[in-house]
């Protein structure tokens, strides 16, 4: 995030976002309803549901799709491997203009039926990839006019950067939807096509001759139908509670590994997500941050833009390649999906569960800030006992400067409208209620409550 109101990449890429938003018919009330949980407007009246999430997890999950190769492992953390090889492929990295020989094996989900037709989805996943294995995500979807999109490659990934350059991969379409970096879309809402069903594809690669396997644990999609609004309701505050969260600041990496996207002042995403990661207790060792040089502090903030950078996309802001990090340190898995208002995310704060939500504004929108941004993450960590939330904010001077209160009523709207108003007078896109969520593998009753309570399982 860059303190200017300048175009970011997320908002150029995701210009048919715009459209399909601009599109969406359906009264403006508050926030999103994620499957699993009921909502009503400021009424009383039940509020039609706006996102669906399916995540394939368990064992019997891992067992009930198709394998070509691959196989279910049970255990404390159920996930995915390969067996044998179903083929090899050669893989020219686009990056690198390295070509290598691959094994591969696959799995395919069932067919899940969204319960939200959706204009949008976004996949996220959680692996294990040591040395010399990768994974590629993609979805297959079914219109509501009955034609199926193509195979989209959501992402292709490795929890390092040796092997392959993990990328998202541009100019997928087929005249009715895109792929704008981690995020399916329907070109045309207002058409009234919607996509409501889809499969997931996993395949996993290794060095061909080894018996190493990538481990899935995790593998689903959000799908989302957001009506088109530029304000929405305000809720009520319901809670007073503050977790202790790390705090670092991306501003004092300015100028850091300028290859990852232009260095620390466009970091806000990992930033984020390594103060919830050691929240969590993830910690890296310093093994793992040898490669940083040795002047500059909080060398951990270099290691997770490194590890979350996009070379295609070109930046550290991927949501599922965040999510993905943050499930690479033991006992934790993330998802990326979508809330309806800041009464969720109080009731992730009071099962000790912080957030890091995703918002674009002008300056004056966000009081205290100091700044205006075309897209920034910040991390959730509480709220105050008049309702107002309080944010690890990275973009601050420094790190005693991280933690800010600002008013509930502004960042209920900013993070969860769909259209704005950018510095110049355009309407621009909002995220609506875009989130990551980190939290254990195995979270205590309360914090699966809580969870549950927001659609994610």
């Amino acid at each position: 995030m860059s303190r200017a109101e300048l175009p970011s990449r997320r908002t150029l890429l995701t210009a048919a976002v715009v459209a399909t938003v601009a599109g969406s018919a359906g009264p403006a009330y508050a926030g999103t309803t994620t499957a699993g949980a009921s909502d009503t407007t400021g009424g009383g009246r039940a509020a039609a549901r706006t996102v669906d999430n399916r995540a394939w997890t368990s064992y019997t999950d891992w067992r009930s799709g198709t394998a070509d190769g691959t196989r279910a492992v049970a255990g404390a953390r159920p996930g995915l491997v390969i067996a044998r090889a179903a083929g090899t492929t050669d893989y020219t990295d686009p990056h690198t203009g390295r070509t290598a020989a691959w094994e591969y094996a696959t799995w395919t989900s069932p067919v899940h039926r969204l319960r939200v037709p959706a204009t949008e989805a976004i996949a996220s996943w959680n692996a294990h990839t040591p040395d010399g294995t990768w994974i590629q995500v993609e979805l297959k979807g079914t219109y509501s006019d009955g034609t199926d999109t193509p195979w989209y490659v959501m992402g292709r990934w490795a929890a390092g950067d040796q092997d392959i350059r993990r990328t998202s991969v541009d100019d997928q379409g087929d005249g009715k939807s895109s792929v704008w970096t981690d995020t399916f879309a329907v070109d045309d809402a207002a058409s009234g096509l919607r996509l409501v069903s889809y499969r997931l594809r996993l395949t996993l690669h290794r060095r061909p001759g080894t018996r190493l396997t990538p481990t899935v644990w995790r593998a689903g999609a959000m799908g989302s139908d957001i009506p088109d609004r530029f304000t929405v309701p305000a809720s009520t505050p319901g809670l007073a509670r503050e977790l202790i969260v790390p705090r670092y600041s991306q501003e004092i990496h300015k100028g850091q590994y300028p290859e990852y996207d232009n260095g620390g002042e466009a970091w806000c995403s990992p930033t984020s997500s390594q103060m919830i990661i050691e929240y969590w207790g993830g910690r890296l060792t310093e093994e793992q941050l040898s490669w940083v040089d040795p002047s500059f502090a909080d060398p951990q903030i270099c290691h997770a833009a490194r590890y979350t950078y996009d070379y295609q996309y070109a930046g550290c802001g991927n949501w599922p390649f965040n999510a993905a990090y943050a499930a690479t340190f033991k006992g934790l898995q993330g998802v990326v999906t979508r809330l309806r208002s800041l009464t969720d995310l109080e009731t992730l704060i009071a099962a000790g569960i912080p957030a890091i939500t995703s918002q674009s504004f002008l300056k004056e929108e966000l009081t205290g800030a100091g700044y205006g941004t075309s897209g920034h993450l910040m991390t959730v960590i509480g709220f105050t006992a008049d309702g107002d939330v309080i944010a690890n904010d990275p973009a601050s001077d420094d790190n005693e400067a991280v933690r800010r209160v600002y008013k509930r009523r502004e960042w209920e709207n900013i993070w969860l409208r769909t259209k704005r108003y950018n510095a110049s007078g355009k309407v621009v896109s909002g995220t609506g209620g875009v989130c990551y969520l980190y939290f254990p593998a195995h979270p205590t009753p309360r914090q699966r409550k809580a969870l549950a309570a927001v659609g994610v399982r």
